[in-house]
């Protein structure tokens, strides 16, 4: 306790703070200053407020859609691993709060600038793709190596905007399927352009949030953003708290996952048996059956059938042809006081064709 100040120590620091003779460490960026009341206690904490980037969007909301975009740049990470033949790695570098005009100039001159649109939506999204990655694409499009690579700083051209047009697709396509865990949308291509600055989708003070993105294919690495305005999302943003996304993602990841599973099994094969019948003959009786033999049973011609699909009773059906082979038609399921009888029925059964 001998490290703590008494009251008169404090008075005497503070009023040497008053008259200069110690100079107040000034508090580091962001960081809270306090002001002291009587005797030298905390009174209240003091936040520096920037009027120029109001953080309008909340820590969950932030954290809610970095999580929605990572499952973004998976899924087109491995469109593009798919499309271009080789390994592209997309990951979220960073996401922020900025306002549309600093977004606006961070970007270089010329890039690769696309206007997003949806019906839902009211309003219009960015997606920007840096030179650094989007040539390389382009040249291993065009059967190019990578190898050495000149970045030019110049327009793209209209066979190349073609080209781009192909990796932008699958682009909206994916972040469709994102953000159709959360609300139902479909974004599209509504305009490219080379210079950002001649775009002004809101007001260059609007905050917007920015997802960056980083683009890997092999040697090769550059940057994607795609800019959100507030404005935009503004009418959903109580869909986006954490808790929320997380249950909805796993619910909808549930049903994808279920509806994929039945569309995959649909076309499965399986084996199916049906018996006719069971007896007890000798084995000298077994060992002298010919061709043309008749076994003789105590179960009637009309009687059910019993059907096995993989080795389990699932149905009871009757003997029939159609087109002429033999056949058996499905009449009902089989109970479960059925399923003791297939072991004995598989012993001594002889199958029927379907």
């Amino acid at each position: 306790m001998s490290d703590v100040l008494d009251q008169s120590e404090v008075d005497a620091l503070l009023a040497a703070v008053d008259s200069g003779q110690v100079h107040a460490e000034s508090p580091a960026r962001g960081a809270p200053q306090r002001v002291f009341g009587a005797r030298g206690k905390v009174s209240a904490e003091v936040h520096t407020y920037d009027f120029k980037r109001p953080e309008r969007v909340s820590k969950d909301q932030m954290r809610a859609l970095e999580a929605l975009h990572e499952g973004f740049g998976r899924n087109f990470g491995a469109a593009l691993s798919g499309y271009l033949r080789t390994i592209v790695e997309v990951s979220v570098a960073h996401i922020e709060q900025l306002t549309y005009a600093e977004f606006i100039h961070s970007l270089p001159n010329p890039t690769c600038f696309n206007l997003l649109k949806s019906e839902q939506w009211d309003g219009q999204l960015c997606l920007e793709i840096s030179p650094l990655i989007i040539y390389p694409i382009i040249d291993r499009l065009l059967g190019g190596s990578n190898a050495d690579l000149f970045i030019p700083q110049r327009p793209l051209t209209q066979i190349e905007q073609r080209l781009v047009q192909r990796i932008t697709d699958r682009a909206m396509h994916h972040l469709s399927e994102a953000w159709t865990n959360l609300l139902p949308v479909t974004f599209e291509l509504h305009d490219f352009e080379s210079n950002p600055q001649l775009v002004q989708i809101v007001p260059p003070n609007e905050t917007v949030v920015v997802v960056s993105f980083e683009l890997k294919l092999g040697s090769r690495a550059g940057t994607m953003s795609l800019c959100i305005p507030y404005n935009v999302i503004e009418p959903f943003m109580s869909v986006l708290a954490a808790q929320n996304w997380f249950s909805y993602q796993k619910k909808g990841g549930q049903e994808d996952s279920q509806r994929r599973l039945t569309y995959n099994l649909g076309s499965a094969q399986v084996e199916g048996r049906a018996f006719l019948a069971q007896t007890a003959i000798r084995l000298s009786e077994l060992m002298g059956l010919q061709v043309g033999d008749i076994i003789t049973t105590d179960k009637p011609a009309t009687g059910d059938v019993l059907m096995q699909v993989e080795g389990r009773n699932k149905f009871r059906g009757q003997l029939g042809q159609y087109r002429g082979k033999l056949a058996v038609r499905v009449t009902r399921l089989c109970e479960n006081s059925l399923q003791s009888m297939a072991g004995s029925e598989s012993n001594s059964s002889s199958p029927a064709a379907g």
